[in-house]
């Protein structure tokens, strides 16, 4: 029995309990890349002798949470049959970020470095993002999986 059957069949408030629970998954994942995110930019600046203020940090992260939060649903990062599968999370994960990751370029490209960033800072980006977001995500399937 696939998902759609079991929620069918519940009473209607533990549709409305999944329903809610779903949300707040979502919510929490969308919570958590943000962060992924703000990490990315933090250690970015710091590397570059730039650390200091949360706006600053926030004002680098934006065109890569951007870049992601733009094209990631349409991958199937946020999808609920993901969020209780590390595999699926993983490989969702890896896909999205690959996706997301030539529109969070294009971003910072035009509203930071007003032209084509360098293809060393590409790939740092590229790489070290996709890391950490695999360093969240998987864990808070795995976490989720546990708890039925």
């Amino acid at each position: 029995m696939n998902v759609k059957e079991r929620i069918q069949e519940m009473p209607a408030h533990e549709k409305q309990a999944t329903s809610v629970a779903n949300r707040q998954r979502t919510a929490l994942l969308v919570v958590g890349d943000i962060l992924v995110f703000l990490i990315f930019a933090a250690i970015g600046r710091r590397s570059h002798s730039e650390a200091g203020n949360v706006f600053g940090v926030a004002i680098t992260a934006l065109p890569f949470a951007a870049g992601w939060f733009l094209v990631s649903p349409f991958v199937g990062a946020f999808k609920r049959d993901i969020e209780r599968t590390p595999g699926k999370m993983s490989l969702t994960t890896l896909l999205s970020w690959f996706a997301a990751w030539p529109v969070a370029l294009l971003l910072r490209g035009i509203f930071v470095d007003k032209g084509v960033p360098p293809l060393s800072f590409a790939l740092v980006t590229l790489i070290t993002n996709m890391i950490l977001l695999q360093a969240w995500r998987v864990p808070f399937a795995l976490f989720f999986r546990k708890k039925g």
